[in-house]
């Protein structure tokens, strides 16, 4: 006897451009706005995450070369001399934090200082 084949159930598997992938990896795009320009379920990019080793390594891989153009751009323009930049860089690499002082008169009339960070 021979024996049956079995095929199988369910819609063929989507396939994705895979560059396509990294570029929305690389501006930081979520999940759900991945699933929507991919045409697809935000259920099927989860999937593809925890499963596919290919769309996984891509997305990861754009997700993190667009963080590090985004430090590139803003070291230069700290470096071109914004200020504002330079701030937020010094807050968050070298821990500077603005701080405030207050002088408010005790009860006996002495001062007492709160140091606001």
């Amino acid at each position: 006897m021979a024996e049956e084949q079995r095929k199988k159930g369910g819609r063929p598997r989507l396939e994705f451009d895979l560059r396509q992938v990294e570029e929305l990896g690389r501006i930081q795009s979520t999940q759900a706005e991945l699933a929507a320009v991919l045409g697809c379920s935000v259920d099927t990019v989860k999937d593809r995450v925890a499963n596919d080793e290919g769309f996984s390594t891509a997305y990861k891989r754009g997700l993190e070369n667009g963080k590090s153009s985004l430090r590139r751009l803003q070291w230069k323009l700290a470096l071109k001399g914004s200020v504002p930049m330079a701030i937020f860089l010094g807050k968050n690499y070298l821990a500077q934090r603005d701080r405030v002082a207050s002088e408010i008169s005790g009860a006996d009339g002495g001062p007492v200082r709160i140091l606001i960070d």
